[in-house]
């Protein structure tokens, strides 16, 4: 088998790493790619970017591909499955229709509440005075987002009105502007990504991330800050009641609509008092929770892809996962998320610009925004750097080993989140009621 995958981050290395390990795939291409995925795949450019569907669609048709795997929202709202599917090339995404789940947050609560999904509450708001109403409504804290994509940033949950209603007129600024305001909800949140057909989802295993830049959830949101897996304090069942409740209605609502959905159904949910209660979909892999689940999983991961792609997940055996824990810890570059500093020489990885000493044991590092300078020299090159992930046999020394690696590399003014999955290996992570 031969797989293209699109994206350029951690997560697409972090894809491309299991697809490379997996003995049915002769070659894994990728697209645009970074210098990490460099030394497991070959990099290609495509004409026009990831967005372009008639420069994926000739990429695909001149590597001769059996799967295309898109690792980024954009390509898939601006129509790349459409395209690759028309021309008979399986594709692991859904199409622009039905990416609209993550490209339009007001829809994905019309078809939450068609399925009868459990959420929150929410109110759709076009002028700065609907926000103000919304937010008299729902009352502190206030959840506001922006109804289009932006990123994994365009959320902001605070306790502070104008706060709240600044980023809101900031996002009704834009064209066709819309913004989301949503109930608070309550409890630890949980990351599940469920493999879909169209027809047929299949759960892998949850993760918690980290969207605060600083400890203790202080600071802005980010494209997340590190993840988790897997979950001691989450309920055994949380993956099979999450299909039951969210993952199959919603397939079975969208193939209603004439629009099957066909690819990852991110849930991100709140385990609130009163049950789980879907926060989001996005429809794609998510980072950096995608670093940790990999990690886990034992299964082949592009027979799974293209199982999902051709509809025929109901034929997939039951998934097998490695018994350990894996955590990784995101290295951010000066400035991040503001206005990231780039440039800087990143040292400490060792010669295969992959594995990285920790000391006892070994952790591995994900590229997500990294460049060769002119002289061949790791350099930052975005907000988010590295991806440096630990596993190991307890949630402990998987946390102890990524924070061990994250010490060896040096990088000027970076910085990183001191508290991933701290808590829960204290035990300081419940479910209310």
């Amino acid at each position: 088998m031969k797989v293209l995958v699109l994206g350029s981050g951690a997560r697409e290395h972090a894809l491309v790493r299991s697809l490379s390990a997996d003995p049915a795939v002769d070659a894994v291409i990728a697209a645009p790619g970074n210098p990490g995925i460099a030394a497991l795949a070959l990099c290609r450019d495509i004409e026009g970017g990831p967005t372009s569907p008639k420069g994926v669609v000739a990429l695909a048709t001149e590597l001769g591909v059996d799967l295309v795997v898109v690792g980024p929202e954009a390509p898939l709202v601006a129509g790349v499955t459409d395209a690759l599917v028309a021309e008979g090339i399986a594709c692991f995404g859904p199409t622009a229709e039905a990416a609209r789940l993550e490209g339009s947050k007001s829809f994905a609560k019309d078809v939450m509440s068609a399925a009868e999904v459990p959420t929150g509450l929410a109110h759709v708001c076009s002028t700065l005075a609907e926000v103000e109403d919304a937010l008299d409504a729902f009352g502190a804290p206030h959840v506001v987002k922006e109804d289009g994509l932006a990123a994994g940033k365009g959320v902001v949950v605070t306790s502070e009105r104008q706060v709240a209603l600044a980023h809101a007129a900031a996002c009704l600024a834009k064209p066709d502007g819309r913004v989301v305001i949503e109930e608070f909800l309550d409890g630890p949140e949980v990351s599940l990504f469920c493999l879909c057909d169209g027809t047929t989802a299949v759960p892998l295993v949850p993760a918690q991330d980290f969207k605060r830049v600083g400890d203790d959830d202080a600071g802005p949101n980010t494209g997340g800050m590190g993840a988790y897996s897997p979950l001691p304090w989450a309920p055994v069942d949380l993956a099979a009641d999450v299909v039951a409740r969210v993952a199959q209605p919603t397939l079975d609502e969208m193939r209603r609509r004439g629009t099957p959905f066909v690819g990852v159904l991110f849930v991100g949910l709140a385990l609130t008092s009163r049950g789980p209660r879907v926060i989001e979909f996005n429809a794609r892999f998510g980072d950096p929770e995608t670093q940790v689940v990999l990690a886990r999983l034992e299964t082949p991961l592009a027979q799974l892809l293209l199982a999902a792609a051709t509809g025929r997940l109901i034929d997939v055996d039951p998934l097998r996962w490695r018994d350990n824990a894996a955590v990784t810890v995101v290295v951010a570059a000066e400035n991040y998320p503001a206005a990231p500093r780039t440039g800087d020489p990143i040292d400490g990885l060792t010669d295969e610009g992959d594995t990285i000493d920790a000391g006892e044991g070994t952790a591995y590092v994900l590229h997500a925004g990294t460049a060769l300078d002119d002289d061949g020299v790791l350099v930052s090159a975005g907000g988010r750097v590295l991806s440096v992930v630990g596993t190991g046999p307890t949630l402990e020394q998987a946390r102890h080993r990524a924070y061990a690696a994250v010490g060896r590399i040096e990088l000027a003014g970076s910085h990183h989140r001191t508290d991933i999955a701290r808590r829960a290996i204290d035990g300081e992570v419940s479910v209310p009621g």
